[in-house]
């Protein structure tokens, strides 16, 4: 079952290095650029480029570069002409190696804004014009498990950040999603607080995308996700993680009375330590669940009325980096 993103969602999952690919639509203010990797346990330096360009002497509009040398530190620049610019430096090492870890890029209008593992870390002036920078470049001591670009423009506040919903990435800005793609309704939201509650505006609908990225702490026993009808009204879905026991739960709570569980999984995506990304769709017969772009599991709808469906709820062992309902 091939997974779909959703416009203004385009992920890579698990691609090579070096990687160097086209951002879709280009970049604009609002835009988010989501890397999850793992950096080596030998880790020296590695390097993340937004490049005027494919090649190797492109232009680089930013250059993000931590390096462990004794003197950690994460050294950002630009080179324009083939010629590096002035470096600013932050005497501040945020990976650790041989750790996972999430580093996102967001786009702002006069700078670029970094934040690692959930806490803002850096921002750096725009020297080149944003409107030029073309592809993504990584490479060095470092696994790649994700690369996400998010959103368009505008977008003006980061902290509880509604961001419009470009059209699907395509040769003419004015192409619109064509009507069976999956659809996200509600503007994102990064790094909420949890317990979380979000209201599904118009309720739930089918091929409605449900997307959310967290990350489950060393310490972490269980957490759950639920699709519910109000604030204590039924559970359609209950997507219940149970880290101790290595299984994940599903069921329903209909008339205050639990169903069956169910529990097989063909593999299971979540582990203290370690970031994921959920992509949940309602179809008209069942929800079919996504994990970092892998179908992890059908959930056959055992509220008929899936459409009264209209809040989200997220609580227990869990960092939410992004969620978009």
């Amino acid at each position: 079952m091939a997974y779909v993103p959703a416009p203004g969602y385009q992920p890579t999952y698990n691609p090579t290095l070096p990687f160097n690919q086209p951002i879709p639509g280009g970049l604009s203010v609002g835009m988010s650029i989501y890397i999850q990797g793992v950096a080596a346990p030998h880790m020296k330096r590695f390097a993340v480029n937004l490049a005027v360009g494919p090649d190797k002497g492109s232009d680089i509009a930013f250059h993000f570069n931590p390096r462990f040398d004794g003197w950690d530190k994460v050294v950002f620049n630009s080179k324009q002409g083939g010629q590096w610019a002035k470096e600013e430096r932050k005497k501040s090492m945020p990976f650790s190696k041989g750790t996972h870890f999430e580093l996102v890029i967001m786009v702002m209008a006069e700078h670029y804004k970094v934040v690692v593992n959930g806490s803002p870390f850096y921002e750096f002036g725009h020297r080149i014009p944003l409107q030029l920078v073309t592809h993504v470049q990584v490479d060095g001591d470092l696994e790649l498990q994700s690369i996400n670009f998010i959103g368009g423009q505008p977008a003006p506040n980061y902290n509880q950040v509604p961001m419009a919903i470009p059209a699907y990435p395509g040769p003419g800005p004015t192409q619109q999603p064509p009507s069976n793609l999956p659809t996200m309704e509600g503007p994102p939201i990064f790094n909420p607080p949890v317990p979380f509650m979000g209201r599904l505006q118009g309720g739930l609908t089918a091929r409605r995308t449900i997307l959310i990225k967290g990350f489950v702490p060393p310490s972490g026993k269980r957490f759950a996700i639920n699709l519910k009808v109000g604030n204590g009204g039924d559970i359609a879905l209950h997507i219940n993680p149970r880290l101790k026991d290595g299984v994940v739960v599903r069921n329903s709570q209909l008339n205050g009375t639990w169903g069956p569980e169910e529990r097989s999984l063909p593999h299971n995506p979540f582990d203290t330590g370690k970031f994921f990304e959920l992509s949940i769709r309602a179809g008209l017969d069942r929800f079919k669940v996504y994990c970092d772009g892998k179908h992890l599991f059908d959930y056959a709808h055992r509220l008929t009325a899936f459409s009264t469906v209209n809040t989200l709820e997220i609580t227990g062992d869990i960092t939410l980096s992004y969620v978009q309902i």
